[in-house]
């Protein structure tokens, strides 16, 4: 059987999916990943990204930081692709119970979907680290240097650097969906980033499935395992 069409039945026939995705899903809508080989770890700057994007980095050279994530990050032109329509869509019928995702564009909730769990964060959420207002992404675009509050405290974006833990309350609700998920289609990540990629291991449900362009350390387990685009592959259900 075509696997699209072996992909169609069980989305079909299961009640509670889940999905769980990373930087894949977002290139197609023109943001560039970390890892690919035009992703940001290969291109030129004075320090690498994981080294900008770390709590020290953003506490000691914090102007460095944000001219750095001004340029690469706040992508705030990026439009949903066909893979964020159809989890909407999915959601919308009352098949998709949760998006647990890696990426911090905001791209799902712009498509539609209602419950997603954003393990990383979201750039369009920045605060202020003295009295905590928050701001939206195009005040920190728009700012000079340093974007700093009202009352003169420095602006953080609501992200997680690295050095930084996860949000237990994001974390709880994303492990509690995949343990209660039916179906959990893994798509456009190459689950190497952890703690996020130790949330599969949640998942007890009938079938698991992995989309992604380049082999992940989940193959071997999956039920179906579809190589390619994520936006062609879910387009076509």
């Amino acid at each position: 059987m075509d696997k699209v069409m072996k992909l169609k039945e069980l989305v079909d026939k299961s009640e509670r999916i889940v999905f769980f995705g990373g930087a894949g899903v977002s290139t197609e809508s023109g943001i560039p990943d970390f890892r690919s080989t035009d992703g940001l770890y290969h291109q030129q700057w004075k320090y690498p990204p994981e080294t900008i994007l770390s709590h020290t980095f953003y506490v000691r050279n914090t102007e460095e930081f944000y001219r750095f994530y001004r340029e690469k990050m706040l992508i705030l032109d990026a439009k949903p692709n066909a893979a964020h329509q159809k989890l909407a869509q999915l959601e919308a019928e009352g098949k998709l119970a949760a998006v647990v995702t890696q990426n911090i564009d905001g791209l799902h909730q712009a498509a539609g979907s209602k419950r997603v769990y954003e393990l990383h964060g979201s750039v369009l959420r920045n605060y202020c680290t003295k009295c905590g207002k928050f701001y939206g992404a195009e005040y920190i675009q728009k700012a000079q240097g340093v974007p700093c509050c009202d009352c003169g405290g420095v602006m953080k974006p609501d992200v997680v650097l690295y050095e930084e833990g996860l949000d237990d309350r994001v974390i709880q609700g994303a492990m509690r969906a995949i343990s209660q998920a039916d179906l959990l289609i893994i798509g456009g990540t190459s689950l190497a980033v952890y703690p996020a990629a130790g949330l599969i291991d949640y998942f007890t449900g009938s079938a698991l499935v992995v989309i992604n362009k380049a082999p992940t350390p989940r193959d071997s387990q999956a039920d179906l395992l579809i190589q390619g685009s994520i936006g062609q592959v879910l387009s076509q259900l």
